[in-house]
């Protein structure tokens, strides 16, 4: 079901059940409502705090995308009450808040681009891999009138949603990306999240009003978790305005950004005053998003565990100078991103190596360029040094070995331990695989 994901983006409030197993009653809002009080609390809000906040317990109404029947929603927040029936909802001016920031949650920002240079190069071996899940979206706002909103899910290397804003519809890329969930919750998901584009738009607006702030604005969010062996998790909430970090969620609570503007200290302190709000993103984060995560692990097992072997090649970059040359070793479509590559001399790795970024190909496989700066009569017993996960332990070794011929490149062998490899790069007609003595 793809609707745990954006439940998971949206922070979307529980309905408890009451002791008889039967639904609370709830009621859709469309798109463009409000909840009654609503305004009353945005001007609370705009004062720095609405008492309703801390000062009562009692159950409120929801505004925006509750749905009573959705199954999905995480562990209900208890409260004080008659007979214990009552139910801790977040309050409105901390949904439009938690609106502004909370979109869709993934991934440290994590990266799995780890850098993969080691002083030994025997110890070093292609890390084990996790797959962090992580949503980013940007809230573009030109004027009061023009804005939108676009957003991307990543589960690893690998995109499984995406939503722009013109579609109006949340895309699933990959034919695992429901995990194991149902169509009926995923029909529920894209409802709810017609909602939230509606209501996100609207409260950001009202946001930006209630505290001067100028147009244009951005808003951007990179929410989500990453799984690990023996049941657990770690999750991570960051947001950014106008570019610059302002809060995260820390365990349980909001904590400011370092040196940020002195409004983001009033949407703290309401955020944090709100006990349903915190505990609310507190099961999201550490409960909701891992068991997603898991389901899509097993859906997409197949495809997160491919290998891909790389292709590699040598070619000479632009001069950097007089009696220098520029050696570059290509390192193309391999997967999983992950990948060591290093300019050695003999078993030595070269500290002048320069590595790009890993880029995307289009088929989902990964590009590395890497670089080394040398005088040239020094360049005869260079190699470069591959090592991948799906090369099962041998690495390609691309030696640097220049022949005179009437080709306008340089030629090279490709060896890998003991056995020849098919030499992926460009070939100099008329010679052999032979290489100069290092």
């Amino acid at each position: 079901m793809r609707c745990l994901l954006f439940l998971l983006l949206w922070g979307l409030p529980q309905i408890r059940r009451t002791s008889e197993g039967e639904c609370d009653e709830g009621a859709r809002v469309r798109a463009g409502e409000r909840e009654p009080g609503w305004e009353r609390r945005r001007r609370l809000v705009a004062a720095g705090r609405d008492q309703s906040v801390s000062e009562t317990r009692e159950p409120r109404e929801l505004a925006g995308v509750i749905q009573p029947e959705n199954p999905l929603l995480p562990p209900p927040v208890s409260a004080s009450g008659k007979g214990g029936a009552a139910q801790s909802y977040p309050s409105s001016q901390a949904h439009l808040i938690l609106f502004v920031f909370f979109l869709p949650s993934r991934y440290t920002l994590c990266s799995l681009g780890h850098s993969m240079h080691s002083s030994n190069l025997h110890s070093l071996l292609v890390p084990q891999r996790n797959f962090p899940f992580r949503c980013l979206q940007i809230s573009s706002f030109l004027n009061r009138s023009w804005a939108r909103t676009d957003a991307l899910a990543w589960l690893g290397e690998l995109q499984p949603y995406v939503w722009k804003n013109d579609s109006d519809t949340i895309r699933f890329l990959k034919p695992w990306s429901q995990g194991t969930f149902s169509d009926q919750q995923c029909e529920e998901l894209q409802h709810l999240f017609r909602v939230y584009r509606s209501s996100v738009t609207r409260d950001i607006q009202e946001f930006a009003k209630m505290l001067h702030i100028a147009y244009p604005l951005e808003v951007q969010v990179s929410a989500g978790c990453e799984v690990h062996p023996g049941n657990t998790s770690e999750s991570f909430l960051y947001a950014a305005f106008q570019g610059r970090d302002i809060l995260s969620f820390q365990g349980t609570s909001w904590v400011p950004a370092p040196d940020t503007p002195q409004w983001v200290a009033r949407v703290i302190e309401v955020l944090n005053d709100d006990q349903g709000t915190r505990e609310m993103v507190q099961s999201l984060l550490n409960d909701t998003c891992p068991q997603f995560v898991r389901g899509l692990l097993e859906t997409g097992k197949s495809e997160l565990d491919r290998q891909v072997k790389p292709e590699a090649w040598l070619s000479s970059g632009p001069a950097p100078g007089p009696g220098r040359l520029l050696l570059v070793c290509h390192v193309s479509g391999f997967y999983p991103k992950p990948v060591w590559v290093m300019w050695m001399r003999g078993e030595q790795e070269e500290p002048s190596t320069q590595q790009g970024d890993i880029l995307p190909n289009a088929d989902e496989t990964w590009y590395l360029r890497v670089t080394l700066d040398v005088v040239a009569g020094e360049a005869a017993g260079l190699t470069c040094r591959v090592r991948h996960s799906s090369l099962g332990g041998q690495d390609i070794i691309l030696y640097w070995a220049p022949i005179k011929t009437s080709c306008d490149c340089p030629c090279h062998t490709c060896l890998s331990g003991t056995h020849d490899l098919k030499f992926q790069g460009r070939q100099c007609s008329g010679i052999e695989s032979e290489r100069e003595a290092p």
